[in-house]
């Protein structure tokens, strides 16, 4: 691929938040999550994880069950009882009108493990790190078939949550849930630093 063709698929890629009824094929999400599995991961340990969910009740049970953790979050924040309605159903909604949803999870199972805390730290920082770049991957490969994907990271504000309606393995950490469907409108491009203000060079 050339670096213009290449440049003009990530400059066009938006967050979709809204998606036609048009069912998305599972041969269509295999060809994302083997996108996927080809991104970098330290020590090449590919500690990602995926669970493609396109049962309705089961979306219907997750939404639900994670928009009982939002309100309660909303509701200590002291925030108005209308903005919590508002922002718990749109929440719900989101969830249950996604034709697919992919959780994606990291496990720590394969990685290096040390005597000290910093080390490790450092060692699950780099598990992350990897899951999103598979992430990535799976974004990029959704834009060029013509799917959007909205990225949420509810997982990691009720992670326990996920496992249980999800009857996930032990060692599984839910890191991020990705809506994905077939839409009509993208949103405008968004607001972006110029490179002078997020970049220095030491020459």
């Amino acid at each position: 691929m050339e670096y213009d063709e290449l440049y003009k698929l990530i400059k066009s890629r938006r967050t979709i938040r809204a998606f036609d009824s048009k069912p998305v094929p599972k041969e269509v999400i295999l060809k994302l999550l083997e996108s996927a599995r080809w991104a970098p991961s330290a020590h090449n340990r590919q500690p990602w994880r995926f669970v493609v969910i396109y049962n309705e009740e089961v979306k219907k049970k997750l939404a639900i069950e994670l928009s009982k953790k939002l309100r309660a979050d909303l509701e200590q924040d002291g925030l108005p009882p209308n903005f919590i309605e508002t922002k718990v159903k749109t929440s719900v909604n989101r969830f249950v009108k996604a034709p697919v949803l992919i959780l994606a999870c990291l496990t720590m199972e394969e990685m290096d493990k040390y005597p000290d805390k910093k080390r490790n730290k450092a060692e699950k920082i780099m598990a992350v790190q990897s899951v999103a770049l598979a992430l990535q991957n799976i974004l990029l490969t959704a834009h060029s078939l013509g799917l959007g994907v909205c990225w949420r990271c509810a997982p990691l504000f009720a992670p326990e949550i996920v496992k249980d309606v999800l009857n996930l393995p032990r060692e599984w950490e839910p890191q991020a849930i990705l809506e994905i469907g077939y839409y009509n409108n993208a949103p405008k491009a968004p607001e972006r630093k110029e490179i002078s203000e997020i970049v220095r060079w030491i020459e």
